[in-house]
């Protein structure tokens, strides 16, 4: 049961950043015992607003009331104190810490000037017991799965008597098991009167879990409903401010002969023996579930890891491939799964990284032609869409989405015939997810070669031509008739 009370008030909220108006007078309202979904596109606001909430960032106007009572949040110690906790998409633990330390780092349980380990574990084993889990407190939090890693942020909350947890996107690298289980976890909050701000562009998740949903656009409030009085074609027109009537553009493919092959690829337990082939206009998904060993034959093919047997060709020919140069050169593309990590170095300009793997045609005499660079950049923020204030914008200051834009710029730079996209709309609204759709069929069109890995089903359905599923490193099946296809036989393969 809502308390008519608000525990959480937000008033005009107003930032801005050089060059930026991230918020424009947002308001947003949680009860006590509500899951309140935030949706909007990547650069709506949200995180902004979430990092005013947790202390990250001071808005320039507005207010913030807990149970009724304005409270200043100037730091992420008042946040805290007003019983704040957000659990961002990449996780604030210390990897070498136990869970039991991570718990109560920064707020150690001491007795006579000594951390108190003893106690802080059996608090610890009482918190994982309140979440109904079991996790290995003295388990360095490196050698946790991401389901365990998210439950000790979720217990870290509880430490210090959160009342308000905020969660980014908190099933992105989780299966749909572990997701069924934080559900039930979030309900179990819910019932201990604690508030949940859940992001996600996962729109299925937010029918499931939520009790209501506020939508922001380019930094404003576009709409707050009931979950119950709002529908899913409704929450994406808030989101984009049009109206999309399919998430999946159409497309008539024109495949044509094979262009990438590979055989028997094997790499330790995760590649056993698979095979796959990709043709020239072709969208080719790879599915199953987190740990199916997807990624890791990708990186065969693209040379980032060395392989233990197998043969590759692209066009008939035979490729040594020894290393990601080696693929580049030879027109074969990858943007990774993890665009913060691998894809992009975050603390360097737009134009720093989109020029970083287009070096070779970019330079002359060893000295790279600026002019050239920026003319090819803003040919490509213009046919992206890209949101940026200028190319010297710092790429860690970009939302997701954009950041994937510009990822997917330095591959289209360098005209590679076959392109492999590693999750490519994990963490990206549902517009800035249709102009990827559209842009790989355009590449398809052109004929390109295309590998998709995706573990969301109904985005393998709606935009492949043909699957092939995935379980513990083999290929448990293909899906050559994708129109008559359903989630379940996805689901019976990848699990079998």
């Amino acid at each position: 049961m809502i308390d008519t009370a608000p525990l959480l008030e937000m008033r005009g909220i107003v930032k801005s950043f050089p060059g930026v108006q991230a918020l424009r007078g947002v308001n947003l309202t949680l009860h006590a015992g509500e899951v309140l979904a935030l949706l909007g596109e990547n650069g709506a606001g949200k995180s902004t607003l979430m990092k005013v909430l947790g202390g990250a960032d001071h808005a320039d106007q507005g207010g913030i009331l807990i149970d009724g009572r304005e409270i200043p949040f100037h730091s992420l110690k008042d946040s805290r104190s007003a019983g704040v906790a957000v659990i961002y998409q990449e996780f604030n633990l210390v990897p070498s810490l136990t869970a039991s330390e991570n718990l109560f780092l920064g707020h150690e349980i001491t007795r006579g000037g000594f951390v108190a380990r003893n106690q802080e574990r059996r608090s610890a084993t009482e918190l994982f017991k309140r979440l109904g889990v079991e996790i290995e407190i003295d388990t360095p939090c490196r050698r946790l799965s991401t389901a365990q890693q998210q439950l000790v942020e979720i217990a870290k909350a509880l430490a210090f008597d959160a009342r308000i947890i905020v969660m980014d996107e908190p099933s992105a690298t989780l299966t749909s098991y572990e997701v069924g289980r934080l559900f039930e976890i979030i309900r179990d909050l819910k019932r201990q009167g604690i508030g949940i701000i859940y992001i996600s562009h996962r729109l299925d998740e937010i029918a499931a879990i939520a009790d209501r949903v506020t939508v922001l656009r380019d930094g404003k409030n576009v709409g707050d409903r009931p979950i119950k009085q709002i529908t899913r074609n409704e929450m994406i027109e808030l989101m984009v401010g049009r109206d999309l009537k399919d998430e999946f553009p159409k497309r008539n493919s024109m495949i044509g002969a094979t262009r990438l092959e590979a055989t028997g690829l094997r790499r330790g337990r995760t590649v056993q023996n698979v095979s796959l082939t990709v043709r020239r206009g072709e969208i080719l998904a790879l599915t199953g579930l987190v740990g199916a060993g997807r990624t890791e034959t990708v990186r065969l093919i693209f040379g980032a890891d060395a392989r233990d047997a197998g043969t590759i060709r692209l066009d008939g020919k035979e490729l040594t491939i020894r290393s990601p140069k080696e693929a580049i050169s030879l027109g074969i593309g990858l943007l990774t799964e993890d665009r913060k990590l691998q894809g992009l170095i975050l603390k360097h300009s737009v134009r720093e990284n989109f020029g970083l793997p287009n070096l070779t045609w970019l330079s002359h005499r060893g000295f790279v032609r600026q002019s050239r660079e920026r003319r090819e950049l803003d040919h490509y923020i213009g046919l992206l869409k890209i949101k940026v204030s200028n190319q010297e914008q710092i790429s860690n200051h970009l939302s997701g989405g954009n950041q994937q834009k510009v990822v997917l710029s330095k591959w289209l730079a360098r005209n590679c015939e076959v392109l492999i996209f590693d999750e490519p709309t994990r963490g990206i609204d549902v517009g800035a997810k249709y102009e990827i759709y559209l842009l790989m069929n355009e590449l398809a069109a052109a004929g390109k070669a295309i590998i998709m890995i995706s573990s969301e089903f109904p985005e393998v359905l709606g935009m492949a031509d043909r699957i092939l599923v995935m379980h513990e490193g083999r290929v448990t099946g293909e899906i050559n008739d994708v129109r008559q296809a359903t989630q379940e036989q996805i689901m019976q393969l990848a699990m079998s």
